[in-house]
C-alpha cells in the first residue's frame, strides 16, 4: 500500500492507495506547529480506523507546499510508520516538462496535478484548484505545464474583506441563490460566489485564446463543486486529483527503479 500526502496551506490531504485505487482518505488542518507525535498519531488513528495494519502500507510519498511542515512530517513518518518518504520535486521528480520560467518557483500541488489531468482527460487542459490561493494551470497538447494564473481564494478574500470593512461581517461560503441580495451577508455571499464564477469564466476564457486552442477545465479542491455548478465553463470535478498524481508519480518512479 502507499499513503500519499498533500500538504496544503490550509489542510492536509491523506490517500491511502492499493495499486492504483483510492482506499481512503482524510483531511487535518495546517498546522505549522505541529509536532511529529500529533501528525504520527493522526495518522496511525485514521488508519486504524479504517482496518489498515501501518504495516502494510509499503511507501509514502509528499507533495508540500508549507516548507515549516516538513520536518515535523518527515519525523512523524519515520517514527510512526518506520518509512522514509519521498517528496515530490526532491527525491523524486514531476515527469512533467515545466516551461516557467523559474521552475522550481512553481507549487508542488500545480505540477503534481499535471499527470492525472492528462491521462484522464486529455490535453490541452486548464487545471483550477480551489485552495488557498486559486490556480489556473494551463497545459499543452503536449501534456506540459506552460504556465498559469494565481488569485486569491474565495475564503481568503472573503476574511480580508470582514477584516478591513467595519461593518461587514465573516460569514459562509454559500451560494445565495440570487444575485440581488437582500441583506449585508446575502449581497456578501453573491459577490463571493458569483464574483468567483466570472474570474473562473473569464480566466478560463482568455487562457484557451492564449493556448490557441479548446480545452477542457478541470476543476478541484474544496469550492470547486460549488463553483462549477454555476459555470458551464468547467468540464469535470476531480477532487481526488491531487493524491492520484502522487500515485502515478510514484508508479512512474517505481518502474524507473526498476528499469
Amino acid at each position: 500500500m502507499l499513503l500519499a500526502i498533500d500538504i496544503g496551506n490550509t489542510n492536509i490531504e491523506f490517500g491511502v492507495f492499493e495499486g492504483e485505487t483510492l482506499l481512503r482518505s482524510a483531511r487535518l488542518g495546517t498546522n505549522r506547529d505541529a509536532t511529529s507525535d500529533e501528525i504520527g498519531i493522526f495518522i496511525r488513528q485514521f488508519l486504524l480506523l479504517h482496518g489498515i495494519d501501518h504495516q502494510k502500507v509499503e511507501d509514502v510519498i509528499i507533495a508540500s507546499v508549507v516548507p515549516q511542515i516538513m520536518y515535523s512530517m518527515n519525523n512523524a513518518i519515520r517514527k510512526y510508520l518506520n518509512k522514509v518518504p519521498l517528496v515530490a520535486g526532491e527525491s523524486v521528480p514531476y515527469y512533467v516538462t515545466n516551461h516557467y520560467d523559474n521552475p522550481a518557483q512553481v507549487g508542488a500541488d500545480r505540477l503534481v496535478n499535471v499527470l492525472p489531468a492528462v491521462k484522464k482527460y486529455g490535453a490541452p487542459l486548464i487545471v483550477v484548484d480551489f485552495g488557498t490561493a486559486t490556480t489556473f494551470d494551463a497545459v499543452s497538447r503536449e501534456g506540459a505545464y506552460e504556465g498559469g494564473a494565481i488569485y486569491p481564494g474565495v475564503k481568503l478574500s472573503m476574511d480580508a474583506l470582514a477584516q478591513k470593512a467595519s461593518k461587514l461581517p465573516q460569514v459562509a461560503i454559500d451560494d445565495p441563490g440570487v444575485l440581488i441580495g437582500k441583506n449585508t451577508v446575502q449581497s456578501m455571499q453573491v459577490g463571493a460566489v458569483y464574483g468567483y464564477v466570472g474570474a473562473v469564466e473569464n480566466i478560463c476564457r482568455r487562457m484557451k485564446q492564449e493556448l490557441g486552442e479548446d480545452a477542457k477545465v478541470i476543476a478541484t479542491g474544496g469550492l470547486a463543486t460549488m463553483i462549477a455548478a454555476q459555470t458551464g465553463e468547467i468540464f469535470a470535478v476531480d477532487k481526488t486529483l491531487t493524491l492520484t498524481g502522487l500515485q502515478m508519480i510514484y508508479a512512474a518512479h517505481c518502474k524507473e527503479k526498476a528499469e
